[in-house]
C-alpha cells in the first residue's frame, strides 16, 4: 500500500521558515518525480515545486521562486520543502504527490497558516 505522509505544517508568523516533509512508503520512491501542490482557502490546486527522480532538476512556481526550495532524499524516501520568507498568501493545505506519468499518488496534506 502506497502512503505519502506530510508533516511540518502549522501556524507560522509572516517571514517564518518552516520545513515540510513527505515520508513515502510502499513505492519505489526513486522512480517517481515528486511534486508539492497547494490549495489555498476557496481556491483550486496550485503547483508549487517539483523535482526529478534523481533530484538534479527542480522547478518552482513564480510565486515561490527564490523563497521555497524542494529537495529529496532517496535513501530515506523523503521529500522536503524548505519554505522561507512566508507571506499570508502562502496559507494553504500543502500536498505532496508522487508522479510517474501513468500513475500518481497523493498525500493527505498538511495545513500551513501564515498569520501574525
Amino acid at each position: 500500500q502506497v502512503k505519502l505522509v506530510e508533516s511540518g505544517g502549522g501556524f507560522v508568523q509572516p517571514g517564518g521558515s518552516p520545513r515540510l516533509s513527505c515520508a513515502a512508503s510502499g513505492l519505489t520512491f526513486s522512480s517517481y518525480a515528486m511534486i508539492w501542490v497547494r490549495q489555498a482557502p476557496g481556491k483550486g490546486l496550485e503547483w508549487v515545486s517539483d523535482i526529478s527522480t534523481d533530484g538534479r532538476n527542480a522547478y518552482d512556481a513564480d510565486p515561490v521562486k527564490g523563497r521555497f526550495t524542494i529537495s529529496r532524499d532517496n535513501a530515506k524516501n523523503t521529500l522536503h520543502l524548505q519554505m522561507n520568507s512566508l507571506k499570508p498568501e502562502d496559507t494553504a493545505v500543502y500536498y505532496c504527490k508522487a508522479d510517474r506519468t501513468v500513475v500518481a499518488y497523493w498525500g493527505q496534506g498538511t495545513q500551513v497558516t501564515v498569520s501574525s
